[in-house]
């Protein structure tokens, strides 16, 4: 199957400037029409590794970002974002557009599918066992989560999304690029130097803003899933010393639900798959500073 990165940039502008371009994502397909040149360069670079679609492939979201046809089309220029032909968010500026598409798209899967239980939550996977770390903005779970995955040996099934499926229990691959704020991009920048970063946004409601590639292996495994083994809430604290401390599985699905998408919409089939998901995976509290050290508390959780 060609990948967009068989597309010569010439030709990636027009798709996404015209009917638009269809690449998948995981289980999810997309279609996606934006005539900016960032947000070509940005799939460009951070998607050169996802299959293409035929233009009459089904597609899960059509997603179409616009300049508006008022006067913010010249003047401090701004960005729209609909899917499926409805206004998602408030308009941004047009230096924001492709951050504006990785948002979007997350709202797009954690919203509608309702075929799996969706936490807010990074996911790695190796050797067949997967973690799962949920965790508010600001904990360091996407830094986390980059060295994990660029240095630390473990496959990216997620950033942002952990998606449980509800008959098997298992943990369903959706690899797409890492989002960065602030510090953490500096940081992974020199602590995985092979990662290919995006230029970073400046002044978003999120800081300052970049996207770190999924690895190709990991785009290339989507369709393996992982079963759950551990699930780790982690903080970043400067200074702080490395701990991992057993959290009580009460505890743990409380939180869990805290964080879950759709955990009250899926009813008893929510429920379910929760209580299933907490006893199969040890629930811990993780607290670090120093990224060597996470990397390897990480590479022993055989032993917890």
């Amino acid at each position: 199957m060609l990948t967009v990165a068989s597309l010569a940039p010439a030709a990636l502008r027009a798709r996404l400037a015209g009917d638009g371009l269809r690449l998948r994502t995981g289980r999810f397909s997309v279609r996606l029409q934006a005539d900016m040149p960032s947000v070509a360069a940005g799939i460009g670079q951070l998607y050169a590794d996802y299959p293409l679609l035929q233009d009459s492939d089904f597609a899960d979201f059509h997603l179409h970002l616009k300049r508006p046809r008022s006067a913010r089309r010249w003047l401090r220029p701004q960005v729209r974002l609909h899917c499926d032909g409805y206004e998602m968010f408030q308009p941004m500026p047009l230096q924001h557009a492709f951050p504006m598409f990785e948002w979007g798209l997350n709202w797009c899967v954690s919203s509608r599918a309702h075929r799996y239980l969706i936490v807010h939550a990074a996911v790695l996977e190796r050797q067949g066992r997967a973690v799962i770390l949920p965790a508010p903005p600001g904990s360091g779970k996407s830094t986390l989560t980059a060295a994990l995955c660029g240095k630390g040996g473990w496959r990216l099934l997620s950033d942002e999304l952990t998606l449980l499926e509800l008959d098997t229990g298992l943990l369903v691959p959706n690899p797409r690029p890492i989002s960065l704020k602030n510090a953490s991009i500096d940081i992974i920048r020199a602590y995985v130097p092979a990662a290919v970063l995006s230029t970073p946004v400046h002044d978003t409601t999120k800081g300052t803003v970049a996207h770190m590639r999924a690895p190709g292996a990991a785009v290339a495994r989507t369709a393996d899933c992982a079963r759950p083994a551990w699930i780790v809430f982690p903080h970043y604290s400067a200074g702080a010393a490395t701990t991992l401390e057993p959290l009580a599985r009460a505890a743990t699905f409380m939180e869990l639900a805290g964080n879950s998408f759709n955990y009250s919409v899926l009813g008893a089939a929510g429920f379910d798959a929760l209580g299933r998901l907490i006893e199969q995976a040890a629930g811990f509290r993780f607290r670090y500073s120093a990224l060597d050290e996470a990397l390897d508390t990480f590479a022993r959780l055989d032993e917890r």
